[in-house]
């Protein structure tokens, strides 16, 4: 399965070093743990399931739920990440790490109704055009990207970090 224009990226270049998150997560047990444990994984399988992990970079102001971790534990919120964010997302399409910080997400909670906005407004920013990722009930083998600075879409393999990207069809 291929998603196509959902998520931006520059080509040949990864938006996240997943071998410096993987280190960075190791370096911490009880932070890699609390990732683990936030992903539903165990924490022997943490560098795998990183490096299986796609960096791209939000084209949409996107609802998440952002993991951060206090006093020893994992912590939860619902945030919105805006456009041009670089995420790491996994083989069904959802954002699953923020690169800046390596915060685990997951997806957002339902909401019954709009939540009080906190914090400082990026310009632009309009609540009533976020989004929230869906999974897909397939696993994706390619994302087409949208390069934001040339306009191009190029394809970039599952799991890939821009070595193997190439034109899209």
């Amino acid at each position: 399965m291929c998603i196509r224009g959902s998520y931006g990226g520059r080509r040949s270049t990864a938006s996240c070093d997943t071998g410096q998150l993987i280190r960075y997560l190791q370096a911490d047990l009880g932070r890699a743990a609390a990732f683990a444990d936030t992903e539903g994984i165990e924490d022997s399988a943490l560098p795998e399931a990183v490096r299986a992990l796609t960096p791209v970079e939000l084209r949409y102001d996107t609802r998440i739920t952002a993991h951060g971790f206090l006093d020893g534990e994992a912590t939860d919120y619902q945030a919105v990440m805006q456009a041009g964010t670089a995420v790491l997302v996994d083989g069904h399409g959802v954002p699953r790490v923020r690169c800046v910080g390596g915060n685990p997400l997951t997806p957002p909670v339902e909401l019954k109704k709009s939540p009080p906005a906190e914090g400082q407004a990026w310009p632009g920013y309009d609540p009533g055009r976020t989004i929230a990722v869906r999974q897909t009930s397939a696993e994706v083998t390619d994302f087409v990207l949208v390069d934001p600075t040339t306009g191009r879409q190029f394809v970039r393999p599952r799991g890939t970090t821009g070595d193997a990207d190439r034109t899209a069809p």
